[in-house]
């Protein structure tokens, strides 16, 4: 597949971004990085956008879409975010010239679409998410290991955990919680984070079927907003007032860490990860005016502006210079 060094782990991007974003840990704030160049206009772009793919980006693709028409106001959006998983029949058919994704596409996805292209797809890693698993504001849990988390969610419990978990008192929980059922939120399979949550925090476990699916990133924090017993997972992006997103520890020995910029960077959060825009590209040929220009916009100052704005986390400089370079904006 066609992208740059996109890692399991975050270990070698950690250094490259502990060097660009040194005041995270102390103030935990972000700023695009001052190499990043600012968007500048070009002629000779119009037409439509159309993006399917990732529920979880469909804010980012909102406001993505809403910066570019600023520079070109005959441009005009169409974003559609049912899932992850409809991002790639439709870069196939062409209905759509970006795919975001909040996954890397399977090897079987990367198969049909060569066999009609007769070349890869191209993936732009775009910005960072940390998922989050939440809980009600006023649910006082502060941290699960992954075990908890995959014995709550999980039937198999291939993480390890002993025991299932189906009650607050058997996440840690005493007093009036302790007999409190657990209500389980998440998305379906056709939604990105659905497959990586299953990955990596159910070690490919499979979903109890109690778990309430569904449609999307901001329905899974509405319905634990409403339920004082609920706990589900969505990108950090879509935390509101309503939910509080609790410290996960890789193992109880290794410590809480919760799903800030920091613990992102560092490694100590176990569930950051990449979002992608995919795009439909000919080896050796150039993109077209309206998807290059919007790609670079989402790789320059203004597009990572964004990032931060929806609650996600921005490229370094030297990884947008290679991704300049991939999609042939250098």
């Amino acid at each position: 597949m066609k992208y740059l060094s996109v890692m399991s782990s975050f270990a070698l991007f950690a250094i490259v971004c502990a060097l660009t974003f040194g005041q995270v840990a102390g103030a935990q704030t972000v700023k695009v990085d001052p190499g990043i160049p600012s968007y500048t206009k070009v002629t000779g772009v119009s037409g439509n956008i159309n993006s399917i793919g990732s529920d979880t980006m469909n804010n980012l693709m909102t406001f993505w879409c809403e910066g570019f028409a600023k520079f070109y106001p005959n441009v005009k959006c169409q974003i559609e975010g049912k899932g992850s998983s409809t991002a790639p029949p439709a870069l196939i058919e062409r209905t759509a010239q970006f795919g975001p994704m909040s996954r890397m596409m399977k090897s079987k996805e990367v198969d049909a679409f060569e066999k009609v292209a007769g070349y890869k797809p191209t993936a732009v890693p775009t910005s960072i998410d940390a998922l989050a698993v939440y809980v009600n504001k006023d649910n006082p849990i502060k941290c699960l290991s992954i075990k908890q988390v995959d014995a709550i969610f999980s039937k198999n419990r291939k993480c390890g955990g002993g025991s299932d978990i189906n009650t607050w008192g058997a996440a840690g929980l005493g007093g009036d919680w302790s007999g409190k059922p657990i209500s389980i939120y998440g998305r379906n399979s056709a939604s990105g984070t659905y497959g990586y949550f299953k990955k990596k925090a159910l070690c490919k476990g499979d979903y109890k079927d109690t778990v309430k699916e569904q449609p999307g990133s901001s329905a899974v924090v509405q319905g634990i907003t409403e339920d004082l017993q609920g706990v589900g997972y969505s990108g950090i992006g879509y935390k509101t007032s309503g939910v509080k997103a609790i410290e996960l520890a890789k193992t109880v020995e290794k410590g809480c860490f919760g799903p800030d910029l920091a613990n992102v960077i560092s490694g100590n959060y176990p569930l950051g990860r990449y979002l992608f825009l995919y795009v439909n590209k000919k080896p050796n040929e150039a993109l077209d005016p309206l998807r290059l220009e919007f790609l670079k916009y989402v790789l320059s100052k203004q597009g990572q502006e964004i990032v931060i704005k929806d609650g996600y986390l921005p490229l370094p400089a030297a990884k947008v210079s290679e991704l300049r370079g991939l999609i042939g904006a250098n």
